[in-house]
């Protein structure tokens, strides 16, 4: 006899045992119960294309992951006050992604705990507290998180930054201050950080903070020109640069392994998360020699799960397959073919008001008139629950939730990119009767 509760059944005790603002994807919910590289499965084995889980990296349980975790979990898993070799090589191997300076590692459980020892180290070292972020910026779920996280603080249930937070405007040429008419937008956007600087007066700089391509902002990838001349600002005021690169390392963007060399820039401090576990709960900050020794100060850092030996193991696993299966090269040129054929479904439908991205990271943002560029809102929902229908799953990001965001597993082929732009192209078409 089955004694596996229905959907209906799950989502009643969901409902009275979780905190209801734990939010549940669809009109229709689904029930997932098993995943295969791009495609999860619900409770009824309907097969869904999956083109917006990014933390899947290397796609839904892998078998070089899963038997990675498997192995090390059957021989060790402890802390790291303990001499591993697992950890070194995982450190070494990590660094060597990066530009010289940024050789020091530190592993923790998760981005929202990396973009907080990002911070801590930022603070140590500069001995300051004043940040600098990017309106519409999320960074993590944590107290501090949510303080230099705009996209809460300024949103429903919150209630603003504290004094010490200086918000500066998304530098979104589409939408923006200053958009892509505008030949002097990149200094108008970075004179904003210049201006909160020369404000700040006598109190110090503690730094910078900002996603490479801000993603919950809506798919944005900045202006050539903005990091370079922001970072310059900041460091001469003293502070630190940290780029989050929760949502665009390890080759995503295609042309570049991880989101800042896209702007020929390097920065001081950067958070890891999500992908580099592929769904296992691991976070790391690669920082500088000089910011790792000014953070060594007397205290202890310790993180009693961060950097165990399974977490190694899997990102380990993890960085090989991005590596080994030419994930980056294979994002780039199937993402440009993408971005072609969603900028040709475009000039066909007129509530796509922008296409963006890079690689497998992409934003289609949804208009309702092209010349005000209303946000399409409720639309871009209906949209994405359409999709769900025809087993295709998508989300939403932006300001207005208007964005719809292509964020799939790595493995994403050539057949699926087909299925989502035609069944994209068949729902608009609806939608416009």
């Amino acid at each position: 006899m089955n004694t596996t509760p229905t959907k209906t059944k799950t989502l009643e005790q969901r409902l009275a045992l979780l905190g209801r603002n734990l939010s549940i994807a669809y009109k229709n919910p689904l029930k997932i119960v098993s995943g295969e590289m791009q495609y999860l499965y619900d409770d009824e084995r309907r097969q869904y294309l999956d083109a917006y889980n990014n933390v899947a990296h290397v796609g839904h349980c892998h078998p070089r992951v899963v038997k990675a975790g498997q192995d090390q979990m059957s021989l060790l898993n402890t802390n790291t006050r303990y001499l591993s070799d697992l950890i070194n090589e995982y450190a070494e191997r990590l660094v060597a992604t990066f530009p010289p300076t940024l050789n020091k590692c530190f592993f923790v459980n998760s981005g929202s705990e990396a973009n907080e020892l990002a911070l801590r180290l930022a603070r140590t070292h500069t001995r300051a507290h004043e940040l600098i972020v990017l309106d519409h910026a999320y960074h993590g779920n944590t107290t501090t998180m949510i303080d230099i996280s705009p996209y809460k603080h300024d949103g429903p249930g919150g209630s603003g930054p504290p004094s010490w937070v200086h918000k500066v405007p998304l530098p979104d040429l589409y939408r923006g201050l200053y958009r892509s008419d505008d030949v002097d937008a990149v200094r108008k956007y970075s004179q904003h950080v210049i201006d909160v600087i020369e404000r700040l007066d006598t109190r110090p700089l503690c730094g910078f903070i900002a996603e490479s391509m801000p993603s919950v902002g809506g798919q944005i990838v900045l202006p050539s020109g903005y990091l370079n001349s922001v970072y310059s600002a900041v460091r001469e005021a003293g502070g630190v640069c940290i780029a989050d690169e929760v949502q665009t390392g390890y080759g995503r963007i295609g042309t570049h392994f991880w989101g800042f060399e896209n702007y020929e820039v390097v920065p001081d401090i950067v958070v890891l998360g999500k992908p580099i576990g592929n769904g296992h709960p691991i976070g790391a900050v690669v920082t500088t020699t000089e910011i790792a020794e000014s953070f060594d100060n007397g205290m202890e850092f310790f993180s009693t799960f961060g950097g165990n030996n399974v977490s190694c193991a899997i990102g380990l696993a993890v960085l090989d397959t991005v590596v080994g299966e030419g994930l980056q090269t294979h994002a780039g040129s199937l993402g440009s073919v993408m971005l072609e054929r969603l900028r040709k479904l475009m000039s066909q439908h007129q509530i796509i008001g922008d296409v963006r991205g890079s690689g497998f990271f992409l934003g289609v943002e949804l208009v309702r008139d092209r010349e005000s560029r209303e946000p399409a809102t409720l639309e871009a929902t209906a949209i994405v629950n359409k999709m769900r229908e025809k087993a295709v799953l998508l989300g939403t990001d932006g300001p207005f939730h208007n964005v719809l965001k292509i964020r799939p597993p790595m493995p994403f082929n050539e057949a699926d990119a087909v299925r989502l732009v035609e069944t994209l192209d068949l729902i608009l078409r609806s939608v416009a009767a």
